[in-house]
């Protein structure tokens, strides 16, 4: 679709969520959008800000629906063809510097892939790509599946280990040699063949949440799904509703659900000018054993929900 495609077509639908489930970044690309397996890619439409009560909006280039999840209002946050959107920031480089290529596209997926011969040993490199805009209520969707084995050095815990990180900090907020975000992750894990061990999880980094009515410090909580061995597809679905609740579900069912996450770093919580979490970055991530990811997917849901 080309630009002049778009004259008319930045709008929000009847059906789609009030601006203000959607934050804005510093900076947008003046780029494109494209459509992908059957939801709308979130590119380059030009930014409208709009005050809507306390926060400002932008609004996303909407053209005649596409395939049964855009109808629902449903944007792709991967295209499949490329990372355009996506900045990478590896720990110790600086943000867009995709170190080695360890994130890279194939057949239709966002792949972690290390390299043996790029890469012999982990050395730390832990990494997280960004897409570009900050959100506040939504759904996100999203396909993962850990292969292969993890890079030799890599810390015991990163054994078939991912996740994506929801409520986060921008990459370029990030201190060089950090290797998280600030955020919430939804820990993504694998089974050893054997052993039970649950996915879908939550991990904080520089943040607390509330779990079961009460402030909870652990620094994860186990969700209640069944483990997933081998290598097949498993299907996420977060519920994002700002700084009310988070709920993490697997094929349509619950398996984790908390509330008023808030902010400990203090550094994130200046630059905020609060600590409740209630909005952020959305990023995946590189710990050391591969993972590829597919049909990343985004619905914004109203803020008044």
């Amino acid at each position: 679709m080309n630009n002049r495609n778009l004259i008319g077509a930045c709008r929000l639908s009847e059906n789609q969520a009030s601006p203000a489930a959607i934050m804005p970044m510093k900076t947008y690309d003046s780029g494109r959008t494209a459509r992908s397996r059957g939801c709308l890619f979130l590119g380059g439409c030009h930014v409208v800000r709009v005050a809507l009560f306390l926060a400002a909006a932008f609004c996303v280039a909407i053209p005649a629906a596409v395939g049964e999840e855009q109808a629902k209002g449903w944007i792709c946050l991967f295209n499949g063809s490329d990372m355009e959107g996506w900045t990478p920031k590896f720990a110790g480089h600086p943000a867009g510097e995709n170190l080695d290529e360890i994130f890279r596209v194939e057949d239709d997926m966002l792949r972690v892939i290390y390299d043996p011969e790029a890469h012999p040993e982990w050395e730390g490199r832990f990494g997280h790509l960004f897409f570009k805009h900050e959100f506040s209520h939504y759904l996100l969707r999203f396909e993962y599946r850990i292969t292969g084995s993890t890079l030799s050095g890599s810390p015991a815990w990163a054994f078939r280990n991912s996740g994506v990180v929801i409520h986060g900090q921008p990459p370029e907020t990030m201190a060089r040699d950090q290797d998280f975000p600030t955020g919430i992750e939804v820990q993504l894990l694998g089974g050893d063949g054997e052993n039970p061990r649950t996915t879908a999880n939550v991990c904080t980094h520089g943040t607390h949440v509330h779990y079961r009515g009460e402030l909870d410090k652990r620094h994860c909580i186990n969700s209640k799904s069944k483990t997933y061995h081998g290598d097949d597809w498993i299907e996420v679905e977060i519920e994002v509703r700002g700084h009310r609740v988070i709920r993490h579900k697997i094929d349509g069912e619950t398996v984790l659900e908390y509330e008023r996450p808030v902010l400990t770093d203090e550094t994130e919580i200046e630059r905020r000018g609060h600590a409740e979490l209630d909005s952020g970055t959305i990023s995946v991530q590189a710990k050391g054993h591969p993972v590829d990811f597919r049909r990343i997917r985004l619905k914004p849901l109203p803020v008044s929900d």
